[in-house]
Order: structure tokens, then C-alpha cells, then sequence
């Protein structure tokens, strides 16, 4: 048996997914007459009440364009230092839009408006204009650590009190959302953008959306197309995200359940030093000995995983583990 907790965008299309893109209604998307993205576009804009939404390739792809809409050139943007946007989206901030970055050093990847406020410039020639505030939920390299909407709204008041746009990397917000019990519907009011993928907890084998107001929007879509992302008869991916939204969002607790399920296994661990608390589906944690040893050792019972670091190994939870998967799992960290 081969169990691959590397990420949780290694999920194989479900039978009704599959079922969904091949009757999908599709069009020329350029021309914005792809109907299964634009039913997507409007329905995910409607979860989160936003006015618009644009569907991407990427979640890469989706900070990128909002960060090159809430921007220009020589002005700064204040992430934590764990960000995706920052540490695994190659260099995008400084390539594609000319900014410069502001990192913070947060607990988990979770910031606060006393930690962002004294980090926003003063109107001085010396220094970058700070433009933007990107918030990851949930935090990738914070173990799946997740904000509260009690803990954004003060973000979001400061935001607007300096003049400054506020984003949110949504790439697992409906893990933050399953396990916050906050809705979907109160993050429009908050953000200027929202990137939402659903290639990872969703199980779509591809595509995110940027969701923001119609002039963003619509700013978003030239972008888009200086990138190389102008799709075709993209509805038939489209569709698996429309059926992954009607269909994946009430199940993730199960993932949530089973990477708590393991880290109690991990904990009883000899090989396993420290374990960041598990919020949602994802699962970090510390090893006594070198990290690529244990990864060697878990292949061995044909489980996949990744080091986060030297000493540092991540499992991530999905639709595509099965009971069947989580006894194979929970019996062979016991023997190594």
C-alpha cells in the first residue's frame, strides 16, 4: 500500500468530479463566455461576498495578480516570514510587480495589528511606500494554523484607517473556516482580495480564484493575460471546482479528525521530538534524528512525506485517505 502524505494537491478527481467536467458547458474564457467559469467566478464570489472573481491556473498565480493590482512599483508589502507569497512563489513579489517585502516574525504565521502598525513607513522619501497587508489562512509552515474573524477585523480597521489594501492567500480557508465555525460571507467586508483555492482540500485537480471588487477584477484580467493564464474551454476544470464546493467543503473535518488522530500516534513517537499543535490538516513536526532518515524509513512502509527542514517533516491530510490508509499509517509509525 502506497500512502502519500506530501500535500494535500495529490487528490485524484472523485467519480462524480469526473462526472461533473465531462458534461461541463464550455466557451471561448478569453471572451468570457465559458459559462461553467462564470457560473464558478459568480459562486464563489457569492460564498464570500465579494462582487467578482477571476479562475487562474494557480493560487500562485492569484496572489500574484492581486499583489500586482494592490500595488506599484518601489512600494512595500508587509507579510510574516513564513508566507507563500514570499517563500514558495518564486520570487513573484519582486519580479512580476517591482515591491519589496516587510517580514514579520509571528507565532504559527499569525499576525496582529500591533505587530503590523509600527511596520508601515511613514510618508518619507527614504523609504518604500507601504501599500499592502497579505494575510495566509490557513498558515502553510505554521503547522495549518488558522485566524479567527476576531482576529482579522482589527487588521482589517488598521488597513483601512492607514490606506492600505488588505489580501488574504485563502489557499485552505475552508480548513480555517471548518475549524473556526466562522462564516464565509463575513470575509468580503474585510479584504480587498481573496485567493481561493481548490486544488488542495477541495480535491479539483486544478485552479484558484481571485475574488475581489469588479474594477479589481477587471484590472485582474489584463494581468492574467500578460502572465500567460488567458484560458479557453478552461469550463471543464471549472466544473470540478463548482462540484468541489457543492460537494468536499462539509468532509474536511474528516481530514482535520485524522491529522488529529496521527499527531496523538506521533506524540508516543521515540523519533519524534516536538509536534506543532494541530488545528486543520496539516501536521508539523520535529524529529530527534535527521529528518531524511525518517523519510527513508516511512518509504519503506510506502508512506510519502516531505521534509520542512533539517529535523522537520510534514504529513498533509486529504479526501484521498481512507480508513484502510489511516490503519496502514497509524500501525507503521509505531514500527519505526
Amino acid at each position: 500500500m502506497v500512502v502519500d502524505l506530501r500535500s494535500d494537491t495529490v487528490t485524484k478527481p472523485t467519480a462524480g468530479m469526473l462526472d461533473a467536467m465531462y458534461s461541463a458547458k464550455v466557451g471561448d474564457d478569453v471572451f468570457e463566455e465559458d459559462e461553467s467559469i462564470n457560473a464558478l467566478e459568480k459562486k464563489t464570489a457569492a460564498i464570500f461576498g465579494m462582487q467578482a472573481g477571476i479562475f487562474c491556473p494557480s493560487g500562485t498565480m492569484t496572489n500574484q495578480i492581486a499583489i500586482k493590482c494592490f500595488t506599484q512599483p518601489m512600494d512595500e508589502l508587509i507579510a510574516d516570514q513564513t508566507a507563500h507569497v514570499y517563500r514558495y512563489e518564486g520570487g513573484g513579489i519582486a519580479f512580476n510587480s517591482a515591491v519589496s517585502t516587510r517580514l514579520l516574525n509571528a507565532e504559527r504565521g499569525i499576525l496582529s495589528a500591533e505587530m503590523i502598525a509600527p511596520e508601515i513607513n511613514a510618508d518619507n522619501v527614504h523609504y518604500p511606500h507601504t501599500s499592502l497587508v497579505v494575510l495566509e489562512n490557513t498558515v502553510n509552515r505554521g503547522g495549518g494554523s488558522c485566524y479567527t474573524l476576531n482576529q482579522i477585523i482589527p487588521i482589517a480597521e488598521l488597513c483601512k484607517q492607514k490606506g492600505l489594501k488588505l489580501h488574504l492567500d485563502g489557499a485552505r480557508i475552508f480548513n480555517a473556516l471548518t475549524k473556526t465555525g466562522d462564516k464565509a460571507s463575513e470575509y468580503g467586508a474585510l479584504f480587498n482580495g481573496i485567493s481561493v483555492c481548490l486544488s488542495k482540500g477541495l480535491g479539483a485537480p486544478v485552479g484558484s480564484v481571485l475574488l475581489a471588487d469588479f474594477e479589481t477584477i477587471k484590472y485582474a484580467r489584463r494581468i492574467r493575460k500578460v502572465l500567460g493564464g488567458g484560458m479557453r474551454q478552461a469550463g471543464f476544470l471549472a466544473a470540478a471546482g463548482i462540484y468541489a464546493l457543492d460537494n468536499h467543503i462539509e468532509r474536511l473535518k474528516d481530514d482535520h479528525n485524522n491529522a488529529q488522530m496521527l499527531s496523538n500516534i506521533l506524540n508516543n513517537c521515540n523519533w519524534v521530538k516536538s509536534i506543532i499543535p494541530v488545528e486543520t490538516n496539516i501536521i508539523v513536526f520535529e524529529t530527534i534524528e535527521p529528518a531524511n532518515n525518517i523519510i527513508e524509513r516511512l518509504a519503506n512502509y510506502g508512506i510519502k512525506a516531505l521534509t520542512t527542514g533539517p529535523y522537520s517533516i510534514r504529513f498533509v491530510l486529504h479526501l484521498d485517505i481512507q480508513p484502510q490508509h489511516m490503519e496502514h499509517i497509524c500501525n507503521s509509525l509505531k514500527l519505526i
